[in-house]
């Protein structure tokens, strides 16, 4: 990001980007060199937070966990006393995100064990993962690394049994992203999946459980419970919008630098507590800023993006639309019925003690149904070329699919001890000496061999991830 920094020129987009307060050093403008390609777009919003708090009202579509956490992190660590505080709190983003990346890899891991019941293509999920075309939001300054590590440790704690540890996690990830709300589906599936199969018991079984009036009792209040635990960062952050935009007499603790309210004036952009009248969104019945927000400074909904002018962004959305439709697509295919039954029948093979596992395996349904209803509102309702960046933090399902692609139509990967039901052992392609263990650095050594599906699926990885870097981090048009 660093070279593309220097070499390309920045396209003069029409976006966030305030005004440098106080007079850079040589500390800062070392940081702004090597690192500022991190803090363009959104990133804008969120260093801007973690400084000076929700000042602008467009501010408030950015949840407060990960500014809270730069600040904290600005604040706490031992930086050099000449860098200005926007440079360490771009620094502090780079460093958590870096941590957090990693994390969210090993958590992807250990969910895909848990679901898939394959350990290899758990870890080559996570490769990919580490690998992703969204992989440039993971290290800028961005929400997505603590969204993805918050999102897929709670469903890994979930796969686990650990409820309440899950739901905390659950918590905590709608505090940094609103598309953390959706994730209380997954409680309210596990929730009735439980109880859907405990009816399919055997009939002594049945006897044994309580009335079905405490039973439902039971059921809807544990997911009542659950579900209002994971909307509340989210309903106390629209709260505080509310009195900081709404209130009587809001005003603010220090006097804003002119600088920002000249851009304010020039903008349009509505400052807190000054110019005395309330936001059309304050007198709604429900005042949502975030909804408000999203309708009338970006234009999101449904339909709205789908113009001529916008086909190069739906190209750039194109190959992971594609490969999101194609996982649904598979899975569908491959379990009919138990689509149907939304998967709340109890399977032959589950009787037996022996499910199946894999991408295909019953327990991946959820997941499925998840991402593919992220797709279908991202591809409808949203700015459509973000579909990469929200897909690959919020859902397991395009490391699953593509690990399992590789894993099923790559002789390279077929080895000794592969968890792939099909590969029969070695194959002629998988001996070949001086591979590494790192199942990507075996593809890609080995470029000439490996099969026009495998090339396809990691082209689009590294391509999408450079394409990725060299749109964010100059300002290009159709970012």
């Amino acid at each position: 990001q660093a070279l593309f920094n220097l070499l390309i020129p920045d396209h003069a987009a029409d976006a966030f980007s305030p005004p440098r307060l106080g007079q850079p050093g040589g500390w800062d403008a070392l940081v702004e060199r090597l690192l500022g390609g991190l803090g363009r777009w959104d990133a804008e919003h969120f260093l801007f937070i973690a400084e000076r708090g929700y000042l602008y009202e467009h501010n408030c579509a950015f949840l407060p966990l990960f500014p809270l956490s730069l600040r904290a992190l600005a604040g706490a660590a031992l930086w050099p006393p000449q860098l200005q505080p926007r440079s360490r709190l771009l620094l502090s983003a780079v460093l958590l995100n870096s941590l957090l990346s990693i994390l969210a890899a090993a958590a992807l891991y250990e969910l895909g064990r848990a679901v898939l019941r394959r350990h290899r293509v758990a870890f080559l999920a996570a490769l990919l993962f580490s690998l992703s075309p969204a992989n440039v939001f993971m290290a800028a300054a961005y929400s997505e690394s603590m969204f993805a590590f918050l999102a897929f440790s709670a469903m890994w704690q979930l796969e686990r049994g650990q409820s309440w540890l899950s739901g905390l996690l659950f918590s905590l990830a709608s505090g940094a992203r609103a598309n953390g709300l959706i994730n209380a589906g997954f409680f309210l599936y596990s929730r009735g999946k439980r109880f859907a199969l405990q009816l399919q018991g055997g009939s002594a079984s049945v006897r044994k459980l309580p009335p079905m009036w405490k039973q439902v009792l039971s059921l809807a209040s544990s997911a009542a419970l659950m579900c209002v635990g994971i909307f509340l960062p989210f309903a106390l952050f629209q709260y505080y919008a509310y009195m900081r935009f709404c209130g009587p007499g809001t005003g603010l603790d220090q006097p804003i630098p002119e600088p920002l309210l000249q851009l304010a004036r020039d903008k349009g952009y509505r400052v807190a507590g000054m110019d005395g009248v309330q936001p059309p969104w304050c007198s709604q019945r429900v005042p949502l800023v975030y909804s408000y927000i999203q309708d009338t400074y970006w234009n999101v909904g449904f339909l709205r993006y789908f113009e001529l002018r916008q086909i190069p962004n739906f190209l750039l959305a194109l190959p992971v639309t594609v490969l999101g439709s194609w996982a649904a697509w598979t899975y569908i295919s491959t379990n009919p019925r138990h689509c149907l039954t939304l998967g709340l029948e109890r399977e032959k093979s589950e009787e037996e003690g022996k499910p199946r596992d894999g991408f295909c395996c019953p327990a991946a349904f959820v997941y499925v149904v998840h991402s593919t209803a992220l797709l279908a509102f991202g591809f409808f309702c949203m700015h459509v070329q973000v579909l990469t960046r929200f897909l690959g933090s919020s859902s397991p399902i395009l490391y699953w699919f593509s690990a399992h692609l590789l894993q099923e139509h790559e002789p390279l990967l077929w080895s000794t001890g592969t968890d792939n039901p099909t590969s029969g052992g070695k194959s002629r392609n998988s001996c070949v000496k001086g591979t590494p263990d790192n199942l990507i650095v075996r593809l890609l050594l080995n470029w000439r061999l490996i099969t026009p599906l495998s090339k396809s699926i990691l082209g689009f990885f590294l391509c999408y991830w450079l394409l990725g870097l060299i749109l964010h981090c100059n300002f290009f048009p159709w970012t």
